[in-house]
């Protein structure tokens, strides 16, 4: 392989990955665990059609004057500390397989095929984060509808799902949704963000290294919304069906496949898809828009230069 005209492969060292994890991980959390509000609403509104009814600001209403305002922040310990590992995993997994798909491919492959590399990096990270979170999530999600749950801490309610239904069946049951979920979630939000910063760039004859009046972080808060309600619509039926199966009880006592197609014929593919939806593309897209932000923000403070696709022709 001939050396790269383009890229110094000698910077992206495991210490920019390092910075890269750490990074991820603090964006992640504070970004999911401030819109543990809007999460709450959007999941108690797909698990109870009756909530649906009323909209996001009306579910919002039904639930604080059911269990207090507090009952907004249900989940918060594992939507922090779950996010905080699959965020590192994600955004430095991002980077470390992105950086080596473009070293494999070469300069120009690598420019051609970029939309198609930041798609392949995210869903390999992707999946490796989600071997964390999916113990985290079912906790939040059994904390969030069941409110003796709510009421314990993160280890005792892990301990309590643990005891009642088992390691595998207990934290592992939304595996296959949460995949189906965060996969093309994770994939929209890279590619479609890298895309959509690219285009605002040239939109305003500047680049990454020659920013426009609203700075690289204006572009990167731009695209993360575009990229956040495109993730959201993607993956909106498994965040659904994801929130169903880690409800107690849900789909029978089968298999998880066999829960999983109970719940879609119990609830119709349509109301998959668009129930809690609203709710959903506002959080998804504040928070994808404060994560890429976030990002940015601690690599410069770190000192590391984040890796971009670059076109050879220009260089």
């Amino acid at each position: 392989m001939s050396p790269s005209k383009v890229y110094d492969f000698s910077l992206y060292t495991p210490n920019y990955y390092a910075k890269g994890f750490l990074a991820g991980g603090v964006c992640c959390s504070v970004t999911h665990g401030g819109a543990v509000p809007i999460d709450v609403v959007k999941t108690r509104m797909q698990l109870e059609p009756a909530l649906a009814e009323l909209g996001m600001v009306g579910a919002a209403r039904s639930i604080v004057k059911e269990g207090g305002a507090g009952a907004l922040t249900a989940g918060l310990a594992p939507t922090a500390f779950g996010y905080l590992l699959q965020g590192s995993f994600k955004f430095g997994g991002f980077e470390f397989f992105k950086v080596n798909l473009a070293e494999t491919y070469g300069d120009q492959a690598a420019w051609g095929n970029r939309f198609m590399l930041n798609s392949v990096a995210a869903a390999c990270a992707e999946f490796i984060a989600d071997l964390f979170l999916c113990p985290l999530e079912a906790t939040r999600i059994r904390q969030v509808s069941d409110a003796e749950m709510a009421s314990l801490s993160l280890p005792s309610a892990a301990s309590a799902i643990l005891k009642k239904d088992g390691f595998v069946t207990g934290f592992y049951s939304g595996f296959v949704p949460i995949l189906f979920k965060q996969i093309p979630y994770t994939m929209a939000k890279f590619a479609v963000q890298g895309q959509t910063a690219e285009s605002i760039y040239a939109s305003l004859g500047a680049s990454p290294e020659n920013p426009p009046a609203i700075g690289n972080l204006g572009v990167s808060l731009a695209s993360g919304v575009v990229a956040g309600v495109a993730a959201a619509i993607i993956s909106h039926p498994a965040d659904t069906l994801l929130s169903k199966i880690n409800k107690g009880g849900a789909g029978g006592s089968g298999g998880m496949f066999s829960r999983m197609g109970n719940i879609v014929a119990e609830t119709g593919f349509y109301t998959l898809c668009t129930q809690g939806l609203g709710a959903r593309c506002v959080m998804i897209g504040t928070l994808t828009a404060g994560q890429f932000g976030i990002f940015d923000i601690i690599m410069g403070m770190t000192g590391a230069k984040k890796f971009q696709f670059r076109d050879p022709s220009a260089h």
